[in-house]
């Protein structure tokens, strides 16, 4: 698909998509820019933030609905290992769990952040997230992540003196299913709340791109994997990786329209019932962690699945370092730099993204507009958000 020209991506129903994908590791270069750029405004704001609780750590709460939820799935379990733990609580909520039950999930008296991830904008959830939130918490501060400046979260919120709102405009994706915006999203607050130097940021981001574009190049390999007679595809890993394998699989019901049967689940916790999920027809990934001690876990599955013969094919997907997978594998080399979890997470998506628009093409889907009923939109319609009674 990357080697494609325009005119029969085009043809494809696949042109926006496929070169969405593809153009990721320029982004991520582009997002570091960003985060450069608002670098003193960034220092401020979680200057605010973590003063925002006094003796109290700040909840900061990340926000969104969809994939844009899944950013923070991803985000809290590396950063709670890798952020300022001393002054703050990571969290993920979904912004369609905030609106419908907004007691359940957010404390009146929880000094908090709610950080909006939002592509487009316009999603009503995202939008009345935000009103809910105001209107539960007391000590609230806004962080706005989002794609569209003419979005009505950016626009809301411009003169607002208690927000802070970063625009990644060369990551609104315009396909259907979010590729670039999920990736860069995830990767301006990991290096906003990241306490790594940098240098390290600087590094991690270059090696990630480096990484992505030898997705790229490797694509042959993936298409060779899904070139026999599939039907169910299952995601696993562990920490932030086992988080985001959510993101991956929901890449391939959206671009096949739910012709593929997908799961997910952590490494662990795959043998305790959702294993049934497995036949014969079945491809199982796992993103294979670089931490020593969890990458153990990960291994594990692979070689139990593998053992027991019961998929048409087990890959690791892995970068060198430390003990691999021997069995099936996507491997990064040696070359690169290992990569925390967080960053690591970059490349590994995209390899999630590529697997899913090869097999959209496979089942005969036009992954650009995959839902054929129309059903399923872009940005949500026929959303009633019904008012809260304080």
């Amino acid at each position: 698909m990357f080697e494609k020209d325009k005119d029969t991506l085009l043809k494809m129903g696949a042109e926006i998509t496929t070169r969405e994908i593809k153009q990721q590791p320029d982004l991520w270069e582009d997002t570091l820019g960003i985060y450069d750029d608002n670098k003193a405004a960034i220092d401020e704001f979680v200057g605010r933030a973590k003063a925002l609780g006094g003796s109290k750590k700040t909840h900061v709460v990340f926000t969104g609905a969809g994939t844009s939820a899944y950013v923070g799935d991803t985000l809290v379990p590396y950063l709670r290992r890798a952020g300022d733990n001393e002054s703050f609580e990571f969290q993920a909520l979904a912004s369609t769990d905030i609106v419908s039950a907004p007691y359940d999930y957010l404390r009146p008296d929880d000094p908090t952040v709610l950080v909006s991830f939002a592509r487009s904008g316009n999603s009503p959830e995202s939008l009345a997230a935000v009103e809910r939130a105001g209107q539960v918490v007391k000590d609230l501060l806004y962080l706005n992540i989002t794609c569209a400046p003419e979005g009505k979260l950016a626009v809301q919120f411009k003169d607002h003196e208690g927000a802070l709102t970063l625009l990644i405009p060369k990551a609104n994706d315009q396909g259907f299913a979010m590729t670039g915006s999920y990736s860069c999203m995830e990767l301006l607050s990991n290096m906003i709340f990241d306490q790594a130097s940098r240098e390290e940021k600087g590094a991690w981001v270059k090696t990630a791109a480096a990484m992505g574009r030898d997705v790229v190049a490797r694509e042959a390999e993936i298409q060779e994997v899904l070139a026999g007679d599939f039907d169910r595809i299952t995601y696993l890993g562990s920490g932030a990786l086992g988080a985001m394998t959510r993101e991956a699989q929901l890449k391939i019901l959206e671009l096949t329209a739910g012709k593929i049967a997908t799961s997910y689940d952590t490494s662990m916790g795959y043998r305790h019932g959702p294993k049934s999920f497995v036949n014969e027809k079945t491809l199982v990934f796992d993103f294979v962690s670089n931490n020593r001690y969890t990458r153990q876990y990960d291994l594990d599955i692979l070689h139990e699945i593998a053992g027991d013969g019961i998929a048409q094919h087990t890959l690791g997907i892995q970068q060198q370092s430390g003990e691999l997978f021997e069995g099936e594998s996507f491997t990064f080399s040696a070359d690169y730099d290992v990569l925390p979890e967080g960053y690591l997470a970059l490349p590994f998506v995209m390899f999630a993204q590529t697997v899913a628009l090869n097999a959209s093409i496979k089942v005969g889907n036009t992954p650009d507009t995959p839902s054929p009923t129309g059903t399923v939109n872009r940005v949500v319609k026929g959303v009633t958000i019904h008012p809260l009674e304080v």
